[in-house]
């Protein structure tokens, strides 16, 4: 699937090809036991997903397996999950809810589209060990309204589930270019169209910074539990997206922080100088 929208966002080119050497050790590849072996040792741990690749989802679900056997206390961040239905996930975990009243109570098949059993085993194994999962997402009906209308459309209730409208930082520049380049790729009939673009940038950075700030105050809260991120590999890739704004809000190298890119297939170069990820993973070993 290659697709962009408010709501699913998905990198696709056909001219590229994802580097293969890790941070930080530029030049050297690794083996995936040698990349877990890094992964247990950092608090925040994030995994890039083309969402509908059941090799990567086979792959989430080893990692977090081994670093769960080496530290009990891991909780999954997913976008996969919006901010409002937190209670839903918690209900089900503690044995309250069943997997289908899951599924209809946080309107997964609405909000999220993609099969439930590509995510299902990774829930299961949460509950099975006790593990908290973290509904990361900004509500979609908030996105959407963005997307369309800008930040300063978004009603006090509206505000709820997101950070405060100052902690919504655009000023990337490569990041911005980046986007700049999708979204003309996916939307030719607006290229000429700059308010369109800045209000697509200010959706797309929103959904960044609301799920690095739920990430970054469950690090604060709970100081002692690794957090294992599960996101779509737009948001992670270059750490513009997610990583460096849970590293603005925690401070810059207080927080040890991996990037493993799980797909290497079809992914955007921006600069030799910048790894794309500090691995990237291989399906076939």
């Amino acid at each position: 699937m290659c697709a962009l929208s408010i709501g699913i966002f998905l990198l696709c080119s056909s001219a590229v090809t994802a580097q293969t050497t890790a941070n930080p050790q530029p030049g050297q590849t690794y083996t995936n036991q040698e990349i877990l072996q890094q992964l247990v040792k950092a608090k925040v741990v994030y995994l890039g997903e083309t969402h509908d690749s059941a090799e990567d989802h086979q792959a989430q679900l080893a990692i977090i397996r081994e670093m769960q056997r080496q530290n009990r206390k891991i909780a999954i961040a997913m976008e996969m999950f919006q901010r409002p239905f937190q209670s839903a996930i918690d209900n089900y975990l503690a044995g309250k809810l069943t997997e289908q009243q899951l599924v209809e109570q946080t309107e997964y098949d609405r909000r999220w589209r993609f099969p439930w059993e590509s995510y299902a085993p990774i829930l299961r194994f949460a509950k099975e060990n006790q593990l908290p999962v973290l509904a990361l997402n900004t509500p979609s009906e908030v996105t959407r309204k963005v997307a369309s209308q800008g930040l300063e459309s978004l009603t006090a209730e509206e505000k709820k589930h997101i950070p405060p409208i100052s902690e919504i930082r655009t000023d990337n520049a490569e990041y911005r270019q980046l986007l700049l380049e999708v979204f003309q790729q996916h939307q030719k009939a607006a290229q000429g169209n700059s308010t369109a673009f800045e209000r697509f940038l200010q959706a797309q950075v929103l959904w960044d910074e609301t799920m690095a700030e739920k990430i970054a105050e469950f690090v604060k809260a709970n100081p002692d539990y690794q957090v294992v991120v599960l996101a779509g590999k737009g948001h992670i890739i270059y750490g513009y997206g997610i990583p460096s704004r849970v590293e603005r809000r925690l401070g810059v190298g207080n927080v040890k922080m991996r990037s493993v890119l799980l797909n290497s297939s079809d992914n955007p170069v921006l600069s030799a100088d910048r790894p794309i990820a500090d691995f990237v993973w291989n399906h076939s070993k």
